[in-house]
């Protein structure tokens, strides 16, 4: 079955849903790297941005009941944000972003097909026929810090 970019979104919003405070990822263990995340070009302050981290190449882009999955949600600001994602443990790590405008917790769609919100993934991987895949977004974490830039995306 043929993915679409529409249907890429699908599944983010379901799977971004972690309730983290704002700005901040889940609960961490007490060592492991911190990985900083700034998202630009969000092109409005409406809502908030959803972020999820993961090693689950299986499950990418959800998140949710993902094992050892980070999740953080904040605030949406026009420009850029940030994230801190802490105690993460060593691996290889893909990131999904949804900027869920209106809150309602779903990637909302034009015509049932084409993302209304924005989007972005982990080494600015591209969207093409649907989400990429994890090795196209997915970043290595050792014992030091990280620091990466994601852009956000919109099609409408």
């Amino acid at each position: 079955m043929k993915r679409t970019a529409a249907l890429a979104m699908l599944p983010l919003a379901a799977a971004l849903g972690a309730n983290a405070p704002a700005g901040s990822a889940a609960p961490a263990a007490s060592k492991g790297a911190t990985i900083s995340v700034t998202v630009t070009n969000l092109r409005n302050a409406k809502g908030i941005v959803r972020a999820c981290m993961t090693t689950d190449e299986d499950k990418f882009p959800r998140c949710r009941g993902v094992a050892g999955a980070h999740g953080a949600t904040a605030d949406a600001q026009e420009g850029s944000i940030a994230f801190t994602f802490t105690g993460v443990k060593p691996g290889r790590y893909a990131i999904a972003l949804l900027h869920d405008e209106n809150g309602n917790g779903k990637a909302d769609r034009a015509l049932g097909m084409m993302p209304k919100e924005g989007f972005g993934f982990s080494r600015d991987a591209k969207v093409r026929m649907g989400p990429p895949k994890f090795s196209e977004a997915a970043f290595d974490v050792g014992q030091d810090d990280r620091t990466l830039t994601i852009r956000m995306r919109y099609m409408l």
